[in-house]
């Protein structure tokens, strides 16, 4: 097993000399390192009633779904022989089976909830044909009715009205795959149906809605990350299996959009969606992977296979031991909040990968990311991504509100107001970032307990008072302007009130304005006191890794070095003073799992008007 794995890496280095990747080479080297950490999780004792399951490390709960890992345990077989795969995939299978209920669904315990029987049906179904013959004649039995069962659940229950967006093209692509082992017309209808459903729910940009609360039963909200791990492949292999062209050139539109939002660094920006509440950087905590979407695009353009990569690689700087953490300072500030959900997701989606890619070298062309000068707005989030030289940023004052306030507002808490959703430098990664406002433990099974306070990673505007907290990432009604200046590539203006939580104004207005240039992005902020005259803050978190070192070096100036990259951040107008942000040592986040050092300016109301201007940069030395 180690010679094939080390050939694997020699040929890969090789072929990244030459700027050429073997996609289905790299897949697999990460999917053993996977696979080995998730065999380690599993029980093993045959007189154990749950012989056969993963064990999570955090919580201990057995999880149904992974159980998905009974495809990468198989793939590992069919590309390695060594039997350890093949017993664990059928004792894996065996066990989920047994979990399975009357009317054919599994519950994704410890919840009640059963819509991911799609994920678990499908790699059920990938993999039965795969081991078939290594099953008895009673688990062939047993398998076989198992995905029966749990197709003729979905067909009569999959719907929009039933599950968010993502899991009907999930079930689109396992009723095509149940399909190929149970020919029963049914499945393909269903499958077409859902199909269309999904795409249906894409507005003008092909952003798909679905993803956060519901109004009159119907779910809208946008969220990239689920869009990227799951929806746009799951209709993607569904399009293959049913030769549905047109599913294809849809997904083909609404892909190339989404190819600008993948960072130079492989990360991929679902910092402002309606579920960034699970965003890692690398993707969503829960949701599969863009690999296996990446792939089934890379023989028509193969700045995909670029992308694949880069997000492998990026993936790959947050993996121990074979485990996969939350975000890139997972290991070093909340190790002991591991759980094994991104592991057998991710496992998932580089199987399918293996299964589905070419064993052939790629080119790597450039991705948008790499090239500079460019910004595109997309009106129907309200978003902006844009690509200088050094810089690459995205504002986003994305206007989705659930007025429902769903487990708490969980959906309300995504950065806007005209903020800062993340800035990547050259040579040096992510400078800022977002999380959730306000750590709303909504899917409480996959967000962590956490035993103090968190504040939010975001930028912002904020005060309180006797009325409570007010910041412009409550503001979900602000007016985005957008304008080229000369000597620069773009300015953005948001215009707002500063709003609580349940967007009641508190008598302060701001105006926020990014302008970004090759060298330098600059912040130019106003804050009208129209009506109330509180002490503003304008807290600007810096993201500081192990090696990032930040100096406040005058009242109006930091310095940020990192490895031989030094970077500032200073006022360069206004009567204000720079200082490090009350309790700085809180500004964590367990999505993304990242820690930023909070720098905070300070306005009060001038003497005489009542607009304060202020400007400040970040820029690299």
């Amino acid at each position: 097993m180690k010679k094939i794995i080390l050939f694997i890496l020699f040929l890969s280095i090789n072929a990244l000399s030459q700027n050429k990747i073997n996609l289905r080479s790299e897949y697999l080297v990460t999917l053993s390192d996977l696979a080995n950490a998730l065999l380690a999780l599993q029980i093993n004792e045959t007189n154990n009633s749950n012989f056969g399951a993963l064990q999570c490390p955090s919580c201990n709960i057995l999880h149904t779904r992974a159980a998905e890992a009974v495809f990468p345990f198989t793939i590992m077989y069919e590309e390695t022989k060594d039997k350890k795969y093949l017993t664990a995939a059928i004792n894996l299978g065996n066990w989920l089976i047994d979990q399975q209920l009357e009317e054919g669904q599994w519950k994704e315990t410890p919840w009640e909830w059963t819509g991911t029987t799609a994920d678990q049906l499908l790699m059920i179904t990938l993999a039965y044909p795969l081991i078939e013959n290594e099953l008895s004649d009673s688990e062939k039995i047993k398998w076989k009715n198992s995905i029966k069962s749990a197709a003729d659940y979905l067909e009569k229950y999959m719907s929009p009205d039933f599950a968010s967006i993502n899991y009907n093209p999930t079930t689109a692509a396992c009723m095509m795959t149940t399909y190929s082992l149970i020919p029963d017309e049914k499945y393909r209808v269903k499958a077409k149906q859902l199909a269309d459903w999904t795409i249906a729910k894409m507005d003008e940009a092909g952003f798909i809605q679905g993803e956060a609360a519901r109004s009159f039963g119907v779910k809208y909200g946008v969220d990239l990350g689920y869009e990227m791990d799951m929806s746009l492949w799951g209709l993607e292999l569904y399009s293959k299996l049913n030769n549905d062209k047109n599913v294809h050139e849809i997904v083909k539109r609404s892909l190339e959009k989404n190819l600008n939002f993948v960072y130079p660094n492989g990360a991929i920006d679902g910092s402002w969606g309606s579920r960034c509440y699970k965003w890692t950087t690398f993707g969503s905590k829960t949701a599969d992977g863009s690999q296996i979407l990446f792939s089934l695009f890379a023989d028509e353009d193969e700045r995909y296979a670029t992308a694949s990569i880069r997000n492998l690689n990026y993936l790959r700087s947050m993996i121990k031991d074979g485990l996969i953490g939350n975000g890139p300072h997972f290991w070093d500030i909340m190790a002991d909040k591991l759980c094994n959900y991104p592991t057998f997701a991710r496992a998932k989606n580089l199987a399918l990968s293996i299964f589905y890619t070419e064993n052939k070298d790629y080119n790597l062309p450039e991705l948008p990311s790499d090239i500079s000068g460019w910004y595109k707005y997309y009106p129907t989030i309200n978003t902006l991504i844009t690509r200088s030289e050094n810089f690459m940023m995205t504002v986003t004052g994305y206007n989705y509100k659930d007025l429902t306030f769903t487990n708490g507002g969980q959906y309300n808490q995504h950065p806007t107001g005209g903020t800062v959703a993340n800035i990547w430098l050259k040579d040096f990664g992510f400078l800022q970032t977002s999380s959730q406002t306000k750590y709303i433990r909504g899917e409480v099974m996959h967000m962590p307990v956490m035993n103090d306070t968190v504040i939010a990673l975001t930028p912002r505007i904020e005060f309180s008072n006797e009325n409570g907290y007010f910041t412009n990432l409550y503001e979900f009604e602000n007016r985005i302007q957008i304008e080229e200046i000369e000597n620069s590539l773009v300015k953005v203006k948001a215009v707002g009130e500063l709003k609580n939580e349940h967007w009641y104004q508190g008598g302060v207005g701001y105006s926020l304005e990014h302008i970004v240039n090759d060298n330098y992005i600059q912040k130019n902020v106003e804050i009208n006191f129209h009506d109330r005259n509180p002490i503003v803050k304008i807290i600007e978190p810096i993201v500081q890794d192990k090696v990032t070192e930040i100096k406040m070096i005058s009242p109006k100036k930091a310095e940020i070095i990192k490895d031989i990259k030094k970077f500032y951040f200073e006022i360069i107008e206004g009567d204000v003073m720079l200082s490090i942000a009350d309790q700085a040592d809180k500004f964590i986040f367990p999505f993304p799992a990242m820690k930023v050092f909070p720098l905070q300016i300070i306005v009060i109301k001038p003497e005489s008007g009542f607009i304060q201007k202020i400007k400040y940069r970040l820029s690299i030395d």
